[in-house]
């Protein structure tokens, strides 16, 4: 069975090499399975496209992707998937804290029946504000997503091929992999992995980045929606109530004074949340705006190893050209006319 190990990478070129060694070390004592490599370099800044380069010329079943600018871990992920040509898809980071020597335990957790398997690590080796700002993300988008209740997700994670080809149909630009998942399949489980210590640099995720990231999954979610109505109807009945009693204290006792203080602190309070949920509203339609206006999911600037076409929004016509030619058995003759065209 091939597996296809998706990679994500940005200035990762001291690490990338070290990380398909190792997992080509590991698939040489399982039997069963064979890799291929499917390296996406996110517009680095270092020479991560020249070590991908050197990899892909000495391991043939190495694919190199170069995007033309910094679309984000997500989409670059997204990238890899469209060429990865494996029946079981495995994903996972480039600074070796996704440790290939855990691979075998994806392997056999996703043979046991499951769609979707997602690493969780028994000890975060994080900074502390990273696994602060790690866990409120992980609580706030525990009650914003459709998802199992016991799943936890994770950039360490193999899915099959009907995930994949499920997944790769959303051409939306803000891409949020995990919920893509879950929108796909609920038959999913996780398994406890060894977090490594990042053997090089820092993390690329800052708290802009990690923000970014956050505020994409509204494109898969209409809670908070939801929840902007609720706080206005709570607040409106809470100042009509207000009002009431104020009216009422007034025509009881006329000497009541009416503090300005309080108001002010009201008002303040008030305005806030409409703010808050303006902005809410404000990110939907933004993101809106940029999925209508067909803002490129990606953009593939050279490869290496990548035998099909390198436009992936040509992949449906392609597949359905394919299937439309009866009488061609052999697909490299269907490519073939499919490229005459």
């Amino acid at each position: 069975m091939l597996v296809s190990i998706v990679i994500p990478c940005y200035n990762s070129e001291h690490t990338i090499g070290k990380v398909v060694e190792l997992a080509i070390e590991e698939f040489q004592k399982l039997e069963d399975y064979e890799c291929e490599f499917v390296l996406v370099n996110d517009y680095s800044r270092d020479n991560t496209w020249e070590a991908i380069h050197r990899l892909a010329r000495k391991h043939p079943n190495v694919k190199g992707i170069n995007l033309a600018k910094n679309f984000g871990q997500h989409n670059a992920i997204m990238a890899g998937m469209n060429y990865a040509e494996g029946e079981l898809i495995l994903g996972m980071d480039d600074d070796m804290q996704n440790h290939p020597s855990q691979i075998p335990q994806f392997l056999d957790k996703i043979q046991e029946g499951y769609d979707i398997v997602f690493g969780v690590f028994k000890q975060r080796k994080f900074s502390w504000f990273k696994n602060l700002t790690g866990a409120v993300s992980r609580f706030l988008l525990w009650h914003l997503l459709d998802r199992p209740k016991h799943i936890q997700m994770s950039s360490f994670w193999c899915c099959r091929k009907f995930v994949r080809d499920e997944v790769v149909k959303y051409d939306g630009y803000n891409t949020f992999l995990q919920v893509l998942f879950f929108r796909t399949s609920h038959n999913i489980a996780n398994i406890e992995i060894e977090h490594f210590e990042r053997e090089v640099g820092t993390s690329n995720y800052n708290f802009r980045r990690g923000l970014k990231l956050f505020l994409s999954c509204l494109n898969f979610t209409v809670i908070p929606l939801r929840a902007a109505t609720l706080f206005g109807t709570l607040f409106s009945a809470a100042g009509l109530i207000g009002a009431v009693i104020v009216f009422i204290r007034k025509l009881l006792d006329p000497s009541v004074a009416i503090g300005w203080s309080s108001l002010m602190c009201g008002m303040l309070a008030l305005f806030g949340i409409t703010f808050l949920m303006l902005g809410i509203i404000g990110e939907y339609l933004g993101k809106l705006m940029l999925n209508v206006n067909k803002t490129p999911q990606y953009v593939i600037r050279e490869a290496e190893n990548i035998r099909s076409i390198p436009d992936a929004g040509n992949r449906g016509r392609k597949e359905e050209m394919l299937r439309s030619i009866p009488d061609a058995e052999n697909r490299s003759k269907k490519e073939e006319i499919y490229y005459e065209d």
